[in-house]
């Protein structure tokens, strides 16, 4: 292998398998430390339309808003506080910024502040943060944490004012920003709504049927009855629609479903697109568990998309975007409870849960 070649960093994928049967499950705790979702993938092979409460389930994820240019010390606005990040998760991530260029900002449903800075911005805000983990020292990025729910962020208190000063008097750090709350919703975010410009928004829900699509033949939870890597990248290409049929005259694509397969006559494809909270999303995989009545299919693969330039990956892990900006993770889930759980992120960021 050429030097060059090894140096090309490289992806992470961790890959689990488990039950919901197993009272050592993990999954809960694992898809509600992914914040910030923008895609939920649902394939549902051998079925033509979605259970009346699965599909209710798509419906139902919560609203969320954007606020326009909102200036980043407003979130330490005592009453949004308050109101919002005191009495439950708040999840915030600044919206068309890029990771590996821009200033970058999320609010964790924690109570968790994270800063992505550029090092001219980085010195000039004065507060202490750490060189970042993703991108080579050379790049001159630093990430800065801060715990707002900590007795020594408590407002009017030290730690508090001087990074209260450094957002309002040394640099005026502005962004669009997304927004959301759980359990309470827009109520608990009016005292910071009603001061900008601001929209609300449900998430996009869109339903495809797939005749004759080819499928993997309907793997096991046996980890060496399917590749992951193989069976991931045809999930994508159900996803984007590329042929799998092996058309030598595709212009396209060329790639061919994994052997062995089967040809079910009718799949559904299910995509919901927003800014998607944990909750809503582990609903839906409790809804699909329910919505097994013994016919088909003897599997479904759902696929989580987080936000490629989103400052952290699993709870507070530093994200970075490198090549590609991985962040996702894909349930293979089986009629009889058993599962297995593909988690993928960069190379440099940390080991997903």
């Amino acid at each position: 292998m050429s030097a060059e070649l090894e140096k090309t960093a490289r992806s992470l994928l961790v890959c689990e398998k488990s039950s919901f049967q197993d009272e050592k499950c993990r999954l809960s705790a694992q898809v509600e430390q992914h914040y910030f979702n923008h895609k939920v993938s649902l394939l549902l092979p051998g079925r033509g339309s979605a259970p009346p409460l699965l599909d209710r389930a798509l419906s139902g994820f919560s609203s969320f808003y954007l606020i326009r240019d909102l200036p980043l010390h407003e979130l330490l606005d005592t009453h949004f506080l308050q109101a919002a990040v005191y009495q439950g998760s708040v999840y915030g991530l600044s919206y068309r910024t890029r990771i590996d260029e821009d200033n970058s900002f999320a609010l964790l449903p924690n109570g968790g502040l994270v800063l992505s800075l550029d090092k001219d911005s980085y010195e000039v805000l004065g507060v202490s943060g750490k060189r970042s983990a993703c991108l080579p020292r050379s790049s001159g990025r630093y990430v800065v944490s801060v715990d707002l729910t900590d007795s020594s962020m408590a407002p009017g208190g030290r730690g508090f004012q001087r990074l209260l000063t450094g957002l309002k008097s040394r640099v005026r750090l502005q962004t669009d920003f997304l927004l959301s709350h759980h359990p309470a919703g827009g109520e608990a975010l009016r005292s910071l709504l009603s001061r900008f410009d601001w929209s609300e928004h449900s998430p996009e829900v869109r339903r495809r049927r797939l005749d004759d699509l080819p499928c993997p033949a309907p793997p096991t939870s046996d980890p060496q009855s399917c590749d992951p890597h193989g069976f991931l990248e045809w999930l994508g290409a159900v996803e984007v629609e590329a042929s799998c049929n092996d058309d030598s005259t595709g212009f396209l694509s060329t790639f061919v479903c994994p052997e062995p397969r089967t040809l079910p006559s009718q799949s559904l494809s299910c995509t919901v697109t927003g800014l998607l909270l944990p909750q809503d999303i582990y609903r839906l995989i409790e809804e699909l568990r329910r919505s097994w009545d013994g016919a088909e299919p003897s599997w479904a693969a759902l696929t989580v998309h987080g936000f490629a330039d989103s400052p952290v990956s699993w709870g507070d892990r530093e994200h970075g975007f490198l090549k590609g900006g991985e962040n996702f993770y894909s349930l293979l889930l089986f009629h009889n409870q058993n599962y297995r759980l593909f988690m993928g992120t960069g190379a440099n960021d940390g080991c997903p849960p």
